[in-house]
């Protein structure tokens, strides 16, 4: 699938400002810092999502209108807020978008796999599967970890093996992704594509054939 077209519609910071329209929805959303940003960019092919090394910058829902048929939505990142009061604020517009909208199609995860997995992490991985959201994560910078595919396949099975522990009832899919070597940005984009090939869009209550994994 080639990305030819890419409008920015709107930003929510609030749930209730959602609109209804006839077109699936693919959210991103990861801890501050992830470099979802950079992510989202780089999918796209043009600067839609502002890059910066404070984290927390994105505190709305971006919706980005792709080829006139799906939504890109920017999420803010979790983990990061510079007063109490923020940090609710955000949390509930992530959490009521994912947990009790029916506009999502599929969450892509994003983690940075330098560092230990989080705690938070975790959870809102177990949160996801408890509640059937359909989801995958995304591995973040691995062009930053040593340069050697034993270190990196090594560090990512930590990672599973972590999630395993949840006892999650499935074991959603994974990208390794390196916004610098442009690694796994085509998986993402193609995984997308198929996503989209089993959508129906003609009917206002969407169905969505997921194929088999």
């Amino acid at each position: 699938m080639k990305i030819f077209s890419v409008k920015f519609e709107r930003s929510l910071k609030n749930i209730n400002q959602s609109f209804i329209h006839s077109f699936p929805e693919y959210a991103f959303v990861g801890r501050s810092n992830v470099g979802k940003s950079s992510l989202i960019n780089c999918i796209t092919k043009k600067k839609i999502a502002k890059v910066s090394s404070y984290p927390g910058r994105t505190q709305c829902i971006n919706y980005f209108l792709i080829n006139h048929k799906w939504y890109l939505i920017d999420l803010p990142g979790y983990g990061f807020f510079s007063v109490k009061k923020e940090k609710q604020k955000t949390q509930k517009l992530i959490t009521d978008y994912i947990f009790y909208q029916k506009n999502i199609v599929f969450l892509f995860l994003l983690i940075d796999c330098r560092l230990f997995i989080q705690k938070i992490d975790l959870n809102f991985i177990q949160k996801l599967n408890n509640t059937k959201i359909r989801f995958c994560i995304v591995f973040t910078k691995i062009d930053k970890l040593r340069n050697h595919r034993f270190i990196k396949d090594e560090n990512i099975c930590y990672y599973i093996k972590e999630i395993k522990k949840k006892s999650v009832s499935f074991l959603p899919i994974w990208f390794k992704v390196s916004v610098k070597n442009e690694d796994g940005i085509n998986d993402i984009i193609q995984h997308i594509k198929k996503l989209n090939d089993f959508y129906h869009p003609y009917t206002y209550k969407r169905k969505l054939i997921i194929p088999n994994s």
